[in-house]
């Protein structure tokens, strides 16, 4: 019994990570499928069931989609690409520059609190609605632009169409 309890109570030593240390990790290789200028339908989240035009990857891996916005209504969006179907269909790229929008142009401001209670008590206070800034605004408009410059009508129909499944459509047998 003596052997069995020999390592009880003594110290062990807990490596403690250094902050520097530290390593990010790796951003996800892209389908092959996805490539600038592919349409994508998005399969999770508020516009499910959209096609969206794929500008690039951000570095934290996530995909940087447009609707664009004048066309289906779907603004610059961060997008994973497991909830993601990749279509064959291509659009033209040219003169739409989003070099400056990184995970960092999403970044919420802090919202604050108020911890004053009133009369109501429990009861909120209606929230203040969130307005987009007049620079994402702007930047929406100047990324969109020469893409819609560039759709044909026929690929305007596409993007503005849901997609769906009915009854005998089964996943495996279409062909995107």
């Amino acid at each position: 019994a003596k052997q069995v309890f020999r390592t009880f109570g003594t110290k062990r030593k807990v490596k403690s990570s250094v902050k520097g240390a530290e390593k990010k990790p790796a951003t996800p290789k892209l389908k092959k499928a996805i490539q600038p200028g592919s349409i994508l339908i998005l399969l999770a989240g508020r516009f499910r069931g959209k096609r969206v035009v794929f500008l690039k990857q951000l570095e934290s891996g996530l995909l940087l989609v447009t609707g664009p916005y004048s066309v289906n209504g779907v603004p610059l969006r961060r997008v994973n690409q497991a909830y993601c179907i990749a279509t064959s269909t291509k659009v033209d790229l040219d003169g739409a520059d989003c070099g400056q929008v990184g995970d960092d142009f999403f970044a919420r401001s802090a919202a604050k609190k108020s911890k004053k209670k009133d009369a109501d008590g429990m009861f909120a206070k209606d929230a203040e609605k969130s307005v987009v800034p007049e620079s994402k605004k702007a930047e929406q408009k100047k990324i969109d632009e020469p893409i819609v410059r560039g759709l044909a009508d026929d690929v305007k129909g596409y993007l503005k169409a849901r997609f769906s499944l009915t009854a005998r459509m089964f996943p495996h047998e279409l062909k995107f």
